[in-house]
């Protein structure tokens, strides 16, 4: 019964620690520079203010670390239910961080191309480049690092499910709601826009599951 409060407790912090970082980062640090709509508002923001950009940064790497701590308390608790799909779901969580950390390499260079952009007076050359930028970063961080979740998440939901080691309603939850958003993700890969209630059943579930 201690290993199984304890393994409880562990998995809770795992899942805590990803959902708050990655909303803290979504909702709050991103909303401070990032302007809808408007690129050049969005590199006169990250030119004046980098450290907005830097922060961000810093807690989607603390966000990725996070999701590869999951990911591995995950297949050390479920590996017994079946050892292959755990493992594959982990490697997924992996992909899932790395695409994350390979983003942020991007957000480096629209910090430099942004301040070019103020200092330069803002040419249309750098508006381009940065719209380029912005958008191969946010493909990379956003709908990529989005699919490798989808993926991971089915097979974990899936495993824990079985296990039982959380009440199989919330398990049920994770993995019903986690298949619409690997509809939208896979549309907005090929270039769709697809509207957040999407995504809107699953949002909580992390928070709750961790709780």
């Amino acid at each position: 019964m201690n290993t199984v409060n304890r393994t409880s407790r562990v998995l809770g912090v795992a899942f805590l620690l990803q959902f708050v970082t990655s909303l803290f980062c979504g909702t709050i640090l991103r909303q401070a520079w990032f302007v809808a709509g408007n690129l050049g508002e969005t590199m006169l923001n990250i030119a004046n203010k980098p450290w907005m950009m830097q922060a961000t940064i810093l807690v989607d790497v603390l966000t990725a670390f996070s999701v590869i701590f999951l990911g591995a308390i995950l297949f050390v608790s479920l590996r017994k239910q079946n050892e292959k799909i755990a493992l594959v779901a982990m490697g997924f969580y992996i992909l899932e961080a790395a695409l994350l950390v390979v983003s942020r390499i991007e957000a480096f260079s629209l910090m430099g191309i942004s301040q070019e952009f103020v200092t330069t007076g803002s040419p249309a050359y750098l508006l381009t480049m940065g719209k380029l930028t912005f958008e191969s970063m946010d493909f990379v961080g956003s709908t990529l690092h989005m699919l490798a979740f989808c993926f991971g998440g089915i097979l974990f939901h899936y495993l824990l499910y079985r296990s039982g080691i959380v009440p199989r309603g919330l398990s049920l939850w994770g993995l019903i709601t986690v298949f619409p958003c690997l509809a939208g993700t896979q549309l907005a890969v090929f270039g769709y826009q697809v509207p957040f209630f999407i995504y809107l059943p699953y949002a909580p579930f992390e928070l709750v599951i961790a709780i």
